[in-house]
């Protein structure tokens, strides 16, 4: 009997581990997913795909473009409410509201006032939420409480032009960030905990796109793009490794964010195209070899995922396209525009691709270098949305011009 017990007990202890696995897998902690990468895991698709998605519910949370991050049975919120910038812990669920922090926020002016709210995803780690608001204040919470941890704000109301867009990553304990804007800016690096500061580089302002994490040889090198270049700078003490000049192009700037593959750095812009270059080690530096490079095809606001050697994204001029991730040639571009602007974030999402301009409308395709193919186009809010789709199992988490919502595709 007592044998009998222990199996139950054993068995009911690994079935825990398994759903808790399968839960965990799900996470969305940061920008563009668990590895900056658009990639969601657990997710699969409808053998056929319903005409509307199945709404759970739906809070009013404010203004903002900012990705929630959902970790676990939370999902937090970066949002604008009146003066205030916002952070939001809700219960994934039921949308009911947990927590909430609050600061003064700097006014948004200009062309940029059209957007108030924060466009920075939150990144959750270690217990902690990092968000990065419009005028460029970085605040740490404990995630559990909502509780102040720390907050700097280093170039203050010193801005890009069209204010703070760069979502901060945590790596190695440490929170980097983008601060500052053109001409007067830094990566920097602050411990987690405590939020003193371990390094900066501050040769260039930031731009509008975010840093990714690439390792060579067994160093951690922070890759972002910034106002006039592309630079490698080591997680460890914030030396500048390797640089590359990408101006952008008129009227242009530099939004997406790098892709990583292996040692492989892909990298876009409005009227620059998308580029590739291998980092290497070369004696005690490091070096920037460039595999290819397409004129043809570029991005602004929309970051393209990576697939089976394949680039999908949705150009500056608005449509689908794919691309050789090895060679750089097009496969194919759609003849759709899908959204004037280029906006419409794009996820792996395992058998297809998942994308959601700011009409509204959720867009699934398939993942082939042969033609666009679609599969699905379901509208899923009556407002503009710019934010990520987040994905977890058969659950959708968006985020509209002034609402969060969770719906499930059955």
């Amino acid at each position: 009997m007592k044998n009998k017990n222990q199996s139950k007990m054993m068995f009911a202890g690994c079935l825990i581990l398994i759903t808790t696995a399968c839960v965990f897998a799900q996470d969305w902690a940061q920008w563009r997913g668990p590895n900056r990468d658009g990639k969601v895991s657990g997710f699969i698709a409808p053998e056929e795909w319903p005409k509307e998605l199945t709404h759970k519910w739906k809070v009013t949370v404010g203004s903002g473009d900012a990705t929630p991050a959902l970790v676990g049975d939370k999902l937090y919120v970066f949002t604008r409410q009146g003066e205030d910038e916002v952070t939001l812990c809700l219960e994934a669920d039921s949308g009911n509201e947990l927590w909430k922090d609050k600061y003064a926020a700097q006014a948004v002016t200009g062309a940029a006032a059209r957007h108030p709210g924060p466009r920075s995803s939150p990144a959750v780690a270690d217990g902690k939420v990092v968000t990065l608001g419009v005028g460029g204040v970085l605040s740490c919470l404990d995630a559990a409480t909502g509780k102040l941890v720390w907050r700097k704000d280093p170039f203050h109301e010193v801005v890009p032009r069209f204010f703070t867009s760069t979502s901060p990553i945590v790596v190695d304990g440490m929170v980097i960030a983008q601060l500052g804007g053109q001409g007067n800016g830094a990566i920097i690096a602050y411990d987690l905990a405590g939020g003193d500061e371990k390094w900066r580089w501050a040769d260039e302002g930031p731009d509008y796109g975010s840093p990714v994490l690439l390792t060579v040889d067994g160093t951690k090198q922070i890759v972002t793009l910034t106002e006039k270049s592309i630079v490698g700078v080591a997680v460890a003490d914030g030396k500048l490794l390797w640089q590359l000049p990408f101006v952008p192009g008129r009227r242009a700037y530099n939004a997406a964010t790098p892709i990583v593959d292996g040692q492989t750095i892909m990298y876009m812009g409005k009227g620059r195209g998308t580029k590739a270059v291998k980092i290497e080690k070369q004696g005690d530096g490091f070096t920037a070899k460039e595999l290819w490079s397409n004129p043809d095809i570029g991005t602004q606001f929309n970051t393209p995922v990576l697939k089976d050697g394949l680039l999908f994204g949705l150009s500056d001029g608005g449509k689908f396209f794919c691309i050789n991730a090895q060679t750089g040639k097009t496969a194919w571009t759609d003849t759709t525009e899908r959204d004037r602007g280029g906006f419409g974030p794009i996820v792996n999402a395992g058998s297809c691709l998942l994308a959601m301009p700011s009409s509204a409308e959720l867009i699934a395709f398939k993942s082939s270098d042969k033609q666009y193919e679609q599969l699905a186009l379901i509208k899923v809010s009556e407002t503009p949305t710019y934010a990520h789709p987040v994905i977890a199992g058969n659950r959708v988490f968006i985020r509209d011009e002034d609402s969060v919502a969770m719906c499930t595709i059955e």
